[in-house]
């Protein structure tokens, strides 16, 4: 089955992420490409969604953030989307959003192996980075969070700064993220190809990566072919490092006639019994993971059974 891409794009509010969108969607579009848009909203209406053009299939999502208030929501949009042959979807999300929370959002177990994750791209307004010792400590813990967690950063308002400021503002991004792509940008303008280009190396490299450095968040989907034991499930759960930060998902367990739905956040999990059949898919979230290492431990775990 043909996975379809998605991308996040964030940046606090303002700072150009739906200028981007609109260079996106004229380029994939120049491009032949079949894409949608996930716009999402804090308030109860769209300001943006008259700038994406009639043949773009577009949802919106309203009154709250993916990461918090509305991932129900969110799961029954992009199901609609899917629904669609599409090569792309891209997700706007709003200024306030964690990056780690988004992902999450978006990686339901119900259809995560038809989506192929690429990554976070954000936009960092250039002018607010430079004055951000004048934010609240909250707002500029969130600018660092979302430059952090970015595969591709776009420093935009370049022609705002001057040269030398543009340059302390390259070191200091450098400085949060050594491992994401920067590029200094006016109205969000970066051409696709070099985009995804990087994005594709950038996922080749991730589980390389030498431990203590600054990663980005990688997404891995596993799905399980039988049942396993709850104990050995549980055992593998105290063993799993610090930096895998969600996952969520379906699981059957020996002498159950019915699946789990599990989900852990930050060393805590929730186990949920079902009453109906479910697609047996364990999503997992978090930074310096080796997907082969735990996805043979999951196989190992079934194969015990």
């Amino acid at each position: 089955m043909k996975k379809v891409e998605i991308y996040i794009l964030g940046g606090f509010l303002g700072s150009g992420k739906t200028t981007l969108l609109r260079n996106i969607v004229k380029q994939e579009k120049a491009a032949g490409r079949k894409i949608a848009v996930l716009l999402n909203e804090m308030g109860s209406i769209s300001i943006d969604s008259g700038l994406i053009e009639d043949d773009v299939p577009l949802k919106e999502l309203f009154d709250g953030c993916i990461c918090c208030t509305i991932q129900d929501k969110l799961e029954s949009q992009l199901q609609e989307l899917l629904l669609n042959e599409l090569d792309a979807i891209y997700i706007e999300t709003t200024g306030a959003a964690h990056p780690v929370e988004v992902l999450d959002g978006i990686l339901s177990p119900l259809f995560a192996e038809g989506l192929e994750y690429k990554g976070i791209i954000t936009v960092v307004d250039m002018l607010r980075w430079r004055d951000r010792n004048s934010l609240s400590p909250q707002l500029k813990q969130l600018l660092i969070e979302q430059i952090r967690h970015a595969d591709y950063i776009l420093l935009n308002k370049q022609d705002l700064v001057s040269e030398m400021e543009a340059a302390q503002i390259v070191f200091s991004i450098d400085g949060i993220n050594p491992e994401a792509t920067a590029v200094l940008t006016c109205h969000s303008a970066v051409s696709l190809a070099d985009l995804q280009a990087i994005k594709m190396k950038k996922k080749t490299g991730h589980a390389k990566a030498e431990i203590g450095r600054h990663l980005n968040l990688s997404a891995i989907v596993h799905h399980f072919a039988n049942a396993v034991s709850r104990e050995d499930f549980e055992l593998w759960l105290r063993d799993l490092p610090e930096t895998v930060y969600r996952m969520k998902g379906y699981i059957s367990f020996t002498n159950s006639q019915y699946p789990y739905l599990f989900q852990y956040s930050y060393g805590m999990p929730l186990f949920m019994r079902e009453s109906m059949k479910m697609p047996l898919n364990l999503v997992i979230i978090g930074e310096n993971l080796d997907p082969d290492v735990i996805i043979r431990e999951l196989q190992d775990m079934e194969g015990r059974n």
